[in-house]
């Protein structure tokens, strides 16, 4: 119970209250004592010298001693509590009302009678005791002359023993009573009030606390225990903490379930590696033994055949690790881009030509088209040039025999659109989503050619987005494919009434 919050507020609170409460009460007792001390002194001021002035103390330049007894009977009468000393220059005791037994002073120190004396009365004034060798009282004082000489001094206590302290007087005083009752209710009520008041505050903590309980326990889920509940009023700090614990437990959730694909994607990734490189390296292994085994017994024609084949296989294995290794340089970001204007237009014909012969032979059309007054295009040459050729490569692959492939570039103000289309087989709608995954390929792509290890999509995916763009695709079973996306332009050093070099070229 003392681990919460709440408790340990209360017992702070608690504790508080009595101190104050302790500190209140020692004040109000200090300050009315010396209240009542400083009202009993100022009313007594006088007492000291209206005495000296009924009585006459000095007869034939002595002490008359009959007159002191009757001064010292008639103030112990009228008042008990009252104390009479008389006093030489000195400050030495010479006689006194009290019984003698209980004097314990054989002097008075003079500094607070002659700061009494001398007008300045900050009051309470506070003099010895002669009852008592530590205290300190209020008194009345006057000094009595002989012949104009000072003889002594008239010291008068006028708090006795019966009145030590205040709290005495005040021990049956209803008043009192009353007044430590009305401060120790006012306490309870603050104390009571306060503990409401940080029962109210502390439970949105509360709620907090048992949210990242709950969150930290169970498994990342939508629980709405493990969400800090936001108003949408105007919120305080509390509320704040409540608002990012919230972000942090999504964004939490998010990176998990990034992880969870991610790990999924590794494992994917390593089966379809295996996959790849088993096939050829198994291949390029069994004809390399049977050359090995059979030595001089086959012919020259069919040791040739079976070299041309396992360098096959070598060579795409090395296609493969080649494309390995640029994926995932491309993903570190380890490339650095070389941004620079270049024509596009003239990078779509090298990348065309380069793709002449192999489109001839499968009797596939192969087309550009371009608009008028093409800009510049912002962007590193080299990684274009790959994105595009593996475009081509993709549209060669699935396109058949009697088909076309259409290169086209339409620029505005911002940016070149790039567009490859291809009348091949098409993909199918719910594969459509899937294509720029790593290793993925459809299943006829596994019947056809055999060397596509399904990273080229992926790095063209990967190079557009570092060109701060996107690249989609769109296709109809049977129709075709197109995939387009955007470069930035350069607003000068366009290209006015570009000539192709190619005969398939249409100016739009």
């Amino acid at each position: 119970m003392v681990r919460t919050l709440y408790s340990k507020l209360a017992i702070a609170l608690f504790g508080l209250v009595c101190l104050i409460g302790l500190l209140f009460f020692l004040l109000v007792r200090y300050s009315t004592e010396m209240y009542q001390q400083e009202v009993n002194q100022k009313l007594n001021a006088t007492l000291a010298d209206n005495i000296v002035k009924q009585e006459q103390l000095f007869s034939n330049g002595k002490i008359n001693k009959t007159a002191l007894k009757q001064v010292f009977h008639m103030l112990m009468v009228v008042n008990p509590s009252i104390e009479v000393y008389l006093l030489d220059k000195q400050g030495k005791i010479l006689d006194y009302s009290a019984p003698p037994e209980k004097i314990k002073r054989t002097s008075v120190d003079l500094k607070p009678i002659q700061t009494f004396l001398s007008g300045k009365k900050n009051f309470p004034i506070m003099g010895d005791d002669p009852r008592d060798l530590n205290k300190h009282k209020i008194f009345s004082v006057t000094s009595l002359i002989k012949e104009g000489d000072l003889e002594c001094y008239l010291y008068i206590i006028l708090a006795g023993e019966d009145v030590d302290s205040i709290s005495s007087m005040l021990a049956g005083s209803y008043i009192a009573r009353f007044t430590i009752g009305g401060v120790v209710a006012s306490l309870a009520v603050a104390l009571l009030a306060g503990w409401l008041i940080f029962f109210l505050l502390t439970r949105r903590l509360s709620r907090l606390s048992n949210a990242i309980n709950t969150y930290a326990r169970d498994e990342p889920a939508t629980d709405l225990r493990q969400r800090y509940p936001v108003k949408q009023q105007q919120a305080d700090e509390i509320d704040q903490l409540g608002q990012n614990f919230n972000i942090m437990a999504d964004r939490i959730d998010a990176q998990l379930h990034e992880l969870k694909n991610n790990d999924s994607q590794r494992r994917e990734l390593i089966a379809n590696v295996s996959h790849d490189l088993r096939t050829p390296l198994a291949t390029l292994h069994a004809y390399l033994e049977t050359l090995i085994l059979k030595g001089g017994d086959i012919s020259a024609e069919e040791r040739s055949r079976y070299l041309q084949i396992a360098a096959s296989h070598s060579q795409r294995l090395n296609l493969l690790v080649d494309e390995l290794f640029e994926l995932s340089k491309l993903e570190s970001c380890e490339t650095l881009l070389n941004i620079e204007p270049f024509s596009l237009a003239e990078l779509v014909q090298d990348v065309v030509q380069k793709f002449r012969l192999q489109a001839d032979g499968k009797d596939i059309e192969l087309k550009t088209e371009f608009g008028r007054n093409l800009a510049f295009a912002y962007g590193d040459i080299g990684l274009i040039q790959r994105v595009l050729e593996n475009l081509l490569e993709n549209a060669m692959r699935y396109t058949p025999a009697g088909g076309c492939i259409n290169v086209s570039l339409v620029n505005d103000s911002k940016q070149i659109q790039v567009k490859v289309a291809d009348t091949g087989c098409g993909i199918p709608a719910e594969e459509l989503p899937h294509i720029f995954d790593r290793f993925y390929r459809l299943e006829k792509s596994r019947k056809g050619e055999g060397d596509n290890a399904g990273l080229g999509l992926a790095i063209v995916k990967r190079i557009v987005e570092l060109h701060g763009s996107i690249i989609e695709a769109t296709s109809e079973i049977n129709r075709g494919t197109i995939f387009q996306f955007y470069l930035p332009v350069r607003q000068s050093n366009t290209v006015p009434g570009f000539h192709s070099r190619d005969e398939n070229v249409t100016i739009m």
